[in-house]
């Protein structure tokens, strides 16, 4: 029996499973990614997506756009695009001989910004006020962002021609970096009897009101202390590797990760929590979250770099190393 059918109807997780299941009718395989993508919403972050093209990246940004509800834009972002293409402008009208304020694509629920690694550092720059206060400042005026907002982009990891690799800043914007890999033989297959004829045409499953009712009780997820701490120690075995028993790791990390990557484990781990029917956070979802929230905000060393050290195998030495806590059921309560 599956988890959904196991959930009663109206449920939160039951609902978040049934807006799962509709992007699958589209999507195939994939199912991490898919997965993280809902999580995103839940946890109120945004989600790189870094993969070759074909792999449907779009496909699923724009899929769960249309499953979710709420409005929805696409920016291709190319090397001559300009701040104002995006955020806005001020447009002056011989008419009434007055400068009116022209919004950009940005002021919807979702948007997508594909290739975002194309962009110059003008145009990342000023997504940085988007991403992070969800608000865009023109002619010394404050406008808010619809909500909820969140950015999915997507970045072609392989090609160097007419790229601007994403700064260290714009990258601990970003809740997850999930790696897209191509699909199997078997996906492959079903891709072409799916995709060869008429394609599916997801249906809207949820509204923006409901979207925000589902966070906020996303936020209500319990989190022990022992869960807050082991969440702390990853954290900081980044940061101080030699003491958590992880010294072969002093000459691979420059930096470790910030504190937003504190409050995305947790944030993120909620997320999961409630997709999975439970109103608790285990170390499990911890563990579940932890590559796709703490890899991208790694800086390694010149010479990690150079032997082509994997961030994310880096994460993954460091859940085998630190212990969770250990779970004891109360059977009395």
């Amino acid at each position: 029996m599956s988890v959904a059918e196991e959930l009663p109807d109206g449920t939160d997780a039951a609902v978040l499973r049934q807006t799962l299941d509709e992007v699958r009718r589209v999507i195939v395989g994939q199912e991490h990614m898919v997965e993280r993508l809902i999580v995103a919403l839940l946890a109120r972050g945004h989600c790189l997506l870094e993969g070759v093209p074909g792999v449907a990246k779009t496909l699923a940004a724009s899929t769960l756009a249309t499953v979710v509800g709420g409005s929805f834009a696409r920016i291709q972002f190319t090397p001559d695009l300009v701040p104002s293409d995006i955020v806005g402008t001020r447009v002056f009208h011989p008419s009434n001989e007055k400068f009116d304020v022209e919004l950009g694509p940005v002021f919807v629920n979702f948007l997508l910004a594909d290739e975002i690694n194309r962009a110059p550092a003008k145009v990342q720059s000023a997504l940085l006020e988007v991403m992070a206060e969800r608000q865009v400042t023109l002619a010394g005026v404050t406008h808010p962002l619809p909500r909820p907002f969140i950015v999915l982009a997507t970045q072609n990891p392989i090609e160097s021609e007419g790229v601007y690799p994403l700064p260290e800043v714009q990258r601990d914007r970003f809740l997850f970096r999930v790696r897209v890999p191509h699909p199997t033989a078997h996906e492959e297959l079903e891709i072409l009897h799916r995709m060869s004829v008429k394609p599916p045409v997801p249906e809207r499953v949820l509204d923006p009101e409901r979207l925000q009712a589902l966070q906020d009780a996303a936020d209500q997820v319990s989190v022990h202390q022992l869960v807050a701490d082991y969440v702390v120690r990853l954290v900081m075995s980044t940061r101080a590797p030699a003491e958590y028993g992880l010294g072969e790791l002093g000459e691979t990390i420059e930096i470790g990760v910030s504190p937003r990557a504190t409050l995305g484990l947790v944030s993120a781990g909620r997320a999961l929590a409630l997709l999975r029917g439970r109103d608790y956070l285990l170390p499990d979802d911890i563990r579940d979250v932890a590559v796709d929230v703490m890899a991208h905000r790694l800086m390694l060393t010149f010479d990690a770099l150079a032997d082509g050290v994997d961030p994310e195998q880096v994460v993954r030495q460091i859940l085998h190393a630190v212990p969770p806590p250990l779970v004891v059921w109360n059977q009395q309560r």
